[in-house]
């Protein structure tokens, strides 16, 4: 377990170094949330009204709802994409066929390679909620850190199998996953992230309904604006864990078996 955790903390301390070397691109995230949370801000002052409110959950303001989609949103494409773009960096500077020959188990390998992404993802999450209390007036008074931290982590583990997935398919093919964008642009639309659900035609609220975003967004929205405990989010919190379960051993499978494949026609270093 130790030997895990060293491993892990090895492959987070090598993308933060990298990272270190480009403190400009901080700065310039930062400023770049300042823009997206003053633009949510302005347009909720043009939509919002007694009526709007009323059919968001919880009674909320038009820019709580938005802010905090627009943020899960950051989180979930950070879920998806981490795998992906760690293996091409690897795959570009080479690091990929020595990382290989070591005795890194994949499941470490995958978790280490993805742990800056997901901890940059929650800093940026952080920065605009930041924002959005500091100069826009978004409350947290109701927030219970618990639930919040919990949804995050089933997010992370439900979906970190789509992104393991959509790895493989680069490993394949040599090319960006289709499917990973077309599901993204299916959740951005179906899962409540800028507008209630309620809204959608019946046919798109029963693909909500089988989206499993739509539970996630619906648990950390309640969680950092309703404040309910764990306990009141049980139930999107058990869909995404059996989701994880179902996907996650999925993933690996089939990431391991692309791995010898490209192995064996000799094409993993290939672009």
């Amino acid at each position: 377990m130790i030997g895990t955790l060293r491993e892990l903390w090895l492959f987070f301390r090598r993308d933060l170094s990298i990272a270190r070397t480009y403190r400009t691109v901080f700065l310039f995230e930062a400023i770049e949330a300042l823009f997206g949370v003053a633009m949510l801000f302005y347009v909720a002052r043009f939509v919002d009204s007694p009526q709007l409110q009323h059919a968001l959950p919880q009674s909320e303001s038009y820019f709580a709802f938005s802010l905090v989609g627009f943020v899960f949103l950051d989180y979930l494409y950070a879920a998806i994409d981490a795998f992906d773009r760690s293996l091409q960096e690897a795959r570009d500077t080479g690091a990929l066929e020595h990382l290989l020959v070591t005795q890194t188990s994949l499941p470490v390998m995958l978790a280490g390679s993805a742990a800056y992404p997901f901890a940059a993802a929650t800093l940026r999450i952080a920065v605009y909620i930041a924002w959005g209390v500091v100069l826009f007036g978004f409350q947290l008074r109701g927030a219970n850190w618990a639930a919040v931290a919990a949804v995050l982590l089933a997010t992370l583990l439900a979906f970190s199998g789509l992104g393991i997935l959509s790895a493989s398919y680069l490993l394949l093919f040599k090319r960006g996953n289709p499917a990973k964008w077309f599901f993204l642009g299916v959740s951005s639309v179906t899962s409540g992230m800028l507008f209630p659900v309620s809204v959608l035609p019946d046919w798109l609220q029963l693909v909500a309904r089988l989206n499993p975003v739509t539970y996630a967004l619906s648990a950390f929205r309640g969680a950092l604006l309703g404040g309910p405990g764990i306990l009141a989010v049980w139930q999107p919190l058990l869909v995404l864990l059996l989701f994880s379960a179902v996907l996650l051993p999925l993933s690996l499978v089939v990431f391991a078996w692309a791995l010898r494949r490209t192995k064996t026609t000799g094409t993993l270093m290939h672009r």
